[in-house]
């Protein structure tokens, strides 16, 4: 079991967590000891998502026909198009 000592020591563990590497057992003087365990998050790849919901695929279809009509925004055009009144009820 590891003692750490620092808030950057345990991060620099955790940072080297894998799926091989998961378990992580360490002690923080004055708090107690610790067991830390990696569940990594499941990547689903768009078509995935696609083929879960039909929906979005006609959402995509749709949203490159307009973006290529020219009638996309990008996220900087978005945020200078807002003020704070659009956030009041």
């Amino acid at each position: 079991m590891e003692k750490v000592n620092s808030p950057e020591e345990l991060m620099e563990s955790i940072a080297k967590m894998s799926r091989d590497n998961s378990v992580y057992q360490f002690h923080i003087p004055g708090k107690g000891t610790f067991t830390l365990v990696l569940q990594e998050e499941e990547q689903r790849s768009i078509q995935a998502d696609v083929e879960a919901n039909p929906e979005l695929q006609d959402m995509i279809e749709q949203s490159r026909h307009e973006y290529k009509l020219g009638k996309g925004m990008s996220t900087s055009e978005i945020l200078k198009s807002l003020s704070p009144k659009d956030f009041r009820s």
